[in-house]
C-alpha cells in the first residue's frame, strides 16, 4: 500500500504507462507546469503496439473480473472511494500544478472522485434484469450484461472528473477500461487513477492508461476488441470519434462542448445574479463545457447587472494556484489563451465594448465582461472556453427563449427569477440536457445523469444508475423452458 507521501511520486511512474502493471514506454513527453513553464515531471508515452497490446490483454482479464461475485466488485471500488479520500492532499497537489486549478477546485474534483467510486460500488449489486410476459410455457426475462472492454477518451480541464465518472461505473458493471488521458494532465487523469486502482486491489488488465496523442485516441476508437466508447472533449473531435465509430458499428457516448446561457428575468434578485454569473463564466478560468457562456439579462436590469459583473471580475485576483491564493489560475497553454483573446478582441472589433478584463500575462488571463454585444459576435456565437461573459439584454421572455435556444450547443441553463416556476415554465420551451433555476450553469454529481443535445453531444448519458447500466451494459432477452419446445418439423 502506498504511503501518503508516495501515491504519486514520479519515481513511481516516470517514464511509464500502466499496461498490465507498470512498465517502460517507448518514449516520454515531459509535464509542464502552466503557472510556470516548468517540467514537472516526465510522462510515457503510449504507441500504437501498447494500445493493440492493452485491449488484447483487456478483453482476458475481463473474463475473470466479470465472473468475480458483486460484491467482490463493489469492495475493490468502496477501496478506491477510501484511497481517493485518503490521498486527497497529494492528488490535489499535481491538480494544482497540473492543470492550473485553484486548490478549491481540485478538492472538488477529489471529493467527486471518491463518490463516484462510492456510487458505483453500490451499482455493482443493482438488480441487472427484468421478468416480462410471455404467451408460451416458459420464462421469459432480460439480463444485463458487462460489454466487455469500454474505451475512456478524457480531456485537461477537469481531468480526474472526467476520467473516474466513466471508469468506476464501467468497472463495477464488471467490464475492463482502457483510459486515454489527455497527455497535458495525464497525471492527474490517468496515473492518479492508476495508482488507485492498483492499490484498491483490482487486477492486473482490468485497467490499462495510455497516454498518447490523436493517433492513440483513433486507434482506441477503431479497435475491434472496443465496443464502447465514452469520450468527452471538443465538439470537433468528438464528431470524428462519432463517425469512426459508427462506421465500425459501436456505441459512442458523446459529452461535447458547450455555450450555456445565464438568463436573468426582470424579477430576480441582481446582487445574486451577478454572482451567480461570475461564478459560471470564471471558475477554473471557464475552460469547463458548462461554463455559461452566453448572459441574457432583461433590459431593465442590464445596466446595473453588468456593472456589478465587471466589479467582481475587476476584484478576482489571478495567479498561479500553486504558490498565490487566487481566484483563477493559468489556461492550459498558449494556444487556449491565444484562441481566447482572438475571440475577444475580434468581438470587440465587432463593435461590442470591453467592460472588465480582456488582458493577460503569460497563461494568465483576466476575467473579462463584453457588454453591447450582439447573436453574431464571436465571442457570443462561440464556445470560448475562457473566463469571458459576453453579456446580452432582451426585452420579453419570448425573446429569451428565441436567443437562449439559437445555438447549436444544448448542454446546460440557468434562470434567475423570483418566481421558481416561472423559470421552470421558461426552461420547457429551451432544449437543453440540464436545467438549473436559481443557479448558474455548472453542475454535476454522482448520482445524476450528465449530457447535452445537438452540438453538445448525442444524448446518450452517463451518471446515476440507469444511465450508467444503459452506457456499460448490454441486454440480453433469455428465456428458459422445463423441457424441449416441440416444432412441426
Amino acid at each position: 500500500m502506498p504511503t501518503p507521501s508516495d501515491l504519486l511520486e514520479p519515481t513511481t511512474w516516470a517514464g511509464k504507462i500502466f499496461r498490465d502493471g507498470w512498465r517502460d514506454a517507448a518514449s516520454t513527453a515531459p509535464v509542464i507546469e502552466p503557472a510556470t513553464g516548468a517540467e514537472i515531471g516526465r510522462l510515457g508515452i503510449a504507441g500504437i503496439d501498447d494500445l493493440s497490446a492493452a485491449t488484447r490483454s483487456a478483453v482476458a482479464s475481463q473474463r475473470d473480473w466479470a465472473a468475480q461475485p458483486f460484491h467482490e466488485r463493489a469492495a475493490v471500488l468502496r477501496r478506491a472511494g477510501d484511497l481517493f479520500q485518503q490521498y486527497a492532499s497529494d492528488i490535489q497537489h499535481w491538480l494544482v500544478r497540473e492543470t492550473g486549478s485553484v486548490p478549491a477546485k481540485a478538492t472538488v474534483e477529489t471529493d467527486a472522485a471518491a463518490q463516484e467510486c462510492f456510487e458505483a460500488a453500490a451499482l455493482a449489486s443493482t438488480p441487472m434484469g427484468v421478468l416480462l410476459p410471455t404467451e408460451y410455457d416458459r420464462l421469459s426475462m432480460t439480463r444485463r450484461v458487462p460489454v466487455g472492454v469500454v474505451g475512456v477518451i478524457a480531456p485537461f480541464n477537469y481531468p480526474l472528473i472526467l476520467s473516474i465518472r466513466s471508469v468506476a461505473p464501467a468497472l463495477a458493471l464488471g467490464n475492463a477500461v482502457v483510459l486515454k488521458p489527455d497527455s497535458r494532465t495525464a497525471v492527474s487523469g490517468g496515473v492518479a487513477l492508476a495508482r488507485v486502482f492498483e492499490a484498491a486491489g483490482l487486477p492486473d488488465g482490468v485497467l490499462q492508461v495510455l497516454p498518447g496523442g490523436a493517433d492513440i485516441g483513433e486507434a482506441l476508437v477503431t479497435d475491434p476488441l472496443v465496443p464502447v466508447l465514452s469520450f468527452t472533449g471538443s465538439t470537433a473531435v468528438g464528431r470524428r470519434v462519432g463517425e469512426l465509430a459508427a462506421r465500425h458499428l459501436k456505441r459512442a457516448h458523446l459529452e461535447l462542448g458547450g455555450n450555456s446561457a445565464l438568463i436573468v428575468l426582470d424579477d430576480a434578485d441582481l446582487a445574486a445574479a451577478a454572482g451567480l454569473g461570475a461564478f459560471g463564466s470564471f471558475l477554473h478560468s471557464g475552460q469547463i463545457c458548462m461554463a455559461t457562456g452566453r448572459h441574457l439579462v432583461h433590459e431593465s436590469l442590464v445596466d446595473d447587472y453588468l456593472a456589478l459583473l465587471a466589479a467582481k471580475a475587476d476584484a478576482l485576483p489571478v495567479g498561479d494556484p500553486a504558490t498565490e491564493q487566487v481566484a483563477l489560475g493559468p489556461v492550459i497553454d498558449a494556444g487556449q489563451r491565444d484562441k481566447i483573446h482572438h475571440l475577444v478582441t475580434s468581438t470587440v472589433d465587432a463593435g461590442a465594448r470591453l467592460v472588465a478584463g480582456g488582458s493577460y500575462r503569460d497563461l494568465f488571463y483576466r476575467p473579462t465582461v463584453l457588454a453591447g454585444v450582439s447573436a453574431t459576435m464571436p465571442a457570443y456565437a462561440q464556445e470560448v472556453f475562457g473566463p469571458v461573459a459576453p453579456v446580452l439584454s432582451f426585452r420579453t421572455a419570448d425573446e429569451a427563449v428565441r436567443l437562449a435556444a439559437d445555438d447549436e450547443y444544448a448542454l446546460s441553463l440557468g434562470i434567475v427569477t423570483a418566481d421558481a416556476a416561472r423559470g421552470l415554465a421558461l426552461a420547457d420551451r429551451i432544449p437543453t440536457g440540464i436545467v438549473h433555476i436559481n443557479d448558474q450553469t455548472v453542475g454535476d454529481e454522482a448520482v445524476a445523469p450528465f449530457g447535452g443535445f445537438g452540438a453538445s453531444g448525442t444524448g446518450s448519458r452517463f451518471g446515476g444508475t440507469a444511465a450508467n447500466l444503459e452506457a456499460f451494459t448490454e441486454t440480453r432477452w433469455i428465456t428458459m423452458r422445463h423441457r424441449p419446445a416441440t416444432y412441426p418439423f
